[in-house]
């Protein structure tokens, strides 16, 4: 182990604030007691051969307490402003953090709402699909019962027709069988009185008058 040789004279430290500008240098004596630690080692009984040697435990304590007591307030300030630094740091990694988790958050939350907004445009896609097919279908039907009420109504007109006709042929059968009843019973009526007026003639003709039976005549 080298030996540092003690500086006797004290050194200034420059003060730096949180701002950067140089304070005013602060002197102590820290390196002094430190040299005077490190020689009160190399002045203890070096055990031979080895890598061993033997000090005074109380002078060192002593040192190490003189040391801890001759630090700068300087130093101090160094130290709680490493500390605030690093409470800084901390605060600006947890704030880091917080809006990485919020970008994080809001990039989750953007793709959710395109999912629902490509959802929406499926439903939209669909139900407009459904729409459309149900008018297609509702057309189709529209024009199948147009088709099918004027094929019915076709039939009816024939039916009717057909009914009309046989209704027709019907009144007429029975107007020339009652004409042809009529005739009959006028021609045998006729017939009879033919034949009466046949037998008046004939009766006529059987007995001839005389002329002495003539009404107005004298005998």
């Amino acid at each position: 182990m080298a030996r540092r040789e003690p500086n006797d004279r004290r050194k200034a430290v420059p003060n730096t604030s949180n701002s950067g500008v140089p304070s005013p240098p602060v002197d102590f004596d820290i390196y002094q007691d430190l040299a005077r630690l490190q020689e009160m080692i190399f002045d203890s009984f070096h055990i031979p051969l080895t890598r061993w040697t033997m000090i005074d435990e109380g002078q060192i304590s002593e040192q190490i307490d003189l040391i801890y007591e001759t630090v700068p307030p300087a130093v101090q300030k160094a130290l709680a402003i490493l500390q605030e630094e690093q409470e800084i740091i901390t605060k600006a990694e947890e704030y880091a953090q917080q809006v990485l988790r919020s970008a994080q958050q809001r990039a989750a939350q953007i793709l959710d709402e395109s999912g629902i907004i490509q959802q929406a445009e499926r439903q939209a896609a669909q139900i407009r699909q459904r729409v459309q097919q149900e008018c297609e279908s509702l057309q189709q039907q529209t024009l199948d019962e147009i088709e099918q009420m004027r094929h019915s109504a076709v039939q009816e007109v024939q039916q009717l027709r057909q009914k009309t006709q046989a209704e027709c042929h019907e009144i007429q059968k029975g107007a020339d069988n009652y004409a042809e009843a009529v005739l009959e019973d006028l021609e045998g009526q006729l017939g009879q009185m033919l034949q009466v007026i046949r037998n008046g003639r004939q009766q006529v003709r059987s007995k001839p008058t005389s002329l002495k039976n003539l009404p107005g005549e004298r005998p």
